[in-house]
Parts: structure tokens; sequence; C-alpha cells
């Protein structure tokens, strides 16, 4: 993504424990330091686009991106156009003059409860300066000013780094498999593969997202979770293909490969079969109602079945944060 993947639409996601307007008032001040802080960090200016040239760089900037098939843009300039002026957000990483990040969301239903964060991309020479992370966030406190109290979001549970991006770095959660939710997409990310993706839930009021948001974070530790009697659901093999493992157990690992656009291309044979593993083992296991309550970088998600609490979160995370 670039530091955030590509998106699917809206589902609905029942919000039982949506925080009161003056949390959420209070929640806003703080995250608008926040986004401005890490904006800082990456010497970009982050903001809303606004002019017809600027969305018409958004359009540009994502299929260079994606690279995508002839009339399969994945935003068009119009269609920005349009979706600002209605009231949704269309945000911006400029470096200079120069549009280096963008991100797109728009209102689901209840139209002020949450926001689908449709869309995010960070140019390939940009991606390392924390570019992603400040657009998030300038996403999250633009939502919080709107008193907005979640936004929700697709990504490839198979990409690595985007897991890691979205469970550690920005504390969003998981909370439905979808499968082959686009249909065939055919771009030079997707390459073709069935369109599998996680919903995921990034609540913006309380201590974990706001903690993550100040840069407080910390990864899961597969090999805790283990020593503390986690069963492996599905692991690799030393060629690098998936092997099954078990499900008989309250905690459970789920690998995922190191670099699955590259194996895409260097053994596609291999990819379709870590999609179809990932696929009924995270399927079947969220499914049940297994939650997925951290992401090791090393390429494993960690799910607690219901009702068990599972090792401490000191147990479960390694003390490095990166």
């Amino acid at each position: 993504m670039t530091d955030v993947p590509p998106a699917g639409s809206v589902m609905p996601v029942l919000d039982a424990y949506r925080p009161t307007r003056e949390a959420i008032r209070a929640a806003a001040d703080e995250a608008v330091a926040q986004a401005a802080e890490a904006a800082a960090v990456t010497g970009t200016h982050v903001r809303e686009v606004t002019s017809g040239r600027e969305f018409d760089a958004v359009q540009d900037l994502f299929n260079v991106i994606w690279r995508p098939g002839p009339f399969a843009a994945p935003m068009t300039g119009e269609l920005l156009r349009a979706l600002a002026k209605s009231g949704n957000y269309v945000g911006g990483a400029f470096d200079g003059d120069e549009l280096i990040g963008a991100c797109v969301g728009f209102f689901g239903a209840p139209a002020d409860a949450a926001l689908h964060s449709h869309i995010a991309g960070v140019s390939n020479v940009a991606r390392v300066r924390g570019v992603g992370f400040a657009l998030k966030l300038h996403q999250r406190a633009w939502s919080l000013q709107r008193g907005v109290s979640a936004i929700h979001w697709t990504f490839d549970p198979l990409i690595r780094r985007n897991a890691y991006f979205n469970i550690v770095k920005l504390g969003a959660r998981p909370e439905e498999y979808l499968t082959d939710f686009y249909g065939g997409i055919h771009d030079a990310i997707n390459g073709g593969d069935d369109t599998d993706r996680l919903l995921t839930r990034w609540q913006l009021v309380g201590e974990p997202v706001r903690a993550a948001c100040a840069g407080d974070f910390t990864p899961a530790d597969a090999v805790s979770c283990r020593a503390a009697g986690a069963a492996v659901a599905l692991d690799r093999n030393p060629s690098g293909a998936p092997v099954r493992g078990t499900l008989d157990s309250s905690t459970l690992l789920v690998a995922v490969p190191p670099d699955i656009e590259r194996l895409r291309l260097a053994a596609p044979g291999t990819a379709k079969e870590w999609r179809a593993a990932l696929r009924e083992v995270l399927d079947t296991l969220m499914a049940e109602g297994a939650r997925v309550t951290g992401f090791d970088r090393r390429g494993w998600y960690i799910l607690r079945r219901p009702g068990d609490s599972g090792a401490t979160e000191r147990d479960t995370r390694s003390e490095e944060e990166r």
C-alpha cells in the first residue's frame, strides 16, 4: 500500500459500544495534535484535498501504485470530486507541492457512526517515511472532529506488512473474513488472485488506539504464545508452502508468507495454495467466533476463542517495539 492497503466496500458492523459525544469531543483535540506530530516526523503536510488539479493527482498516484489495466483506475478524479463535495474524506500527504500519499473514505450506515476507508496509498519513494501512518492519523482526527467514532476498512490478510501496520501500529482489529470480496482485480498488486479480505474496525476512542497513535505499541510474540500453550493452526514448511496444523486450542497461531506479492510472480501455484489454506483456517476460526488479538511481525496472526482469557498481554508481546 504502500503503507495502507486497497480496501473494499463497508459491511455493516453493529456498534454496541459507541462512545458518548463528550468522549468523542475529548478525543478529537488529542487526535489533532497526534496527527500533526506524525506529519511533522515525515516532513510532509497532510490535509484535505480540495482542488480539481489535486484530485487528478490522487488518481495519477493510485494508478502508479496499483498499475491497473486500461479503463480500471482505482479512483477517478471525477469520483473523488463528488465524494469530497458530498462531505466525505479525501486526504493527501504533500512534500512541498508534490502529492506523495492519499487516502479516501466515505460514510457508511448509519452515516454518523462510521467512516469506511476505501483506499489509501503512498508513493514507493516515500513508504519508509511513515507517511501512511500520518495519513491514517489525519483521517482519525478528521473523523473525530465530525463525531465519528469508528473507521472500517479491508485488507488482504496475506500481505504481512499490512497486517502489521493495521493490527499493531494502528491498533485496529479484524472482525470478519470476506471471501473473494471484489471478484477479479487485475493489477500489479492483486495479480489476478482471489480478493479475500479482512474487514477491520478501528475504534477511534479508547486507550489501545490512543496509545498506538502516540507510538506506544508492541507486536505480539508468537514464540511466547507457543510457550504458553498456543497451537499452530497454519504453518510454513521449509520450502515456503503452507502446512495445516490443528484447530484444537483456545489460542491459535496462523502463519502468512513473507511476501505474497513476490510469491505471486515467482511461484503462482504456491501463492494460490496460501490463499486457499488461509481462507480455510482463518475464515473457519473467525466464523466460530475466534478473535484476532495481535500480529507478530515475523508473520503470525494470534487468535483467541470466545471466553479465553489466555496469557497476559505481557506474556504474548515482544519486548521490542518497532
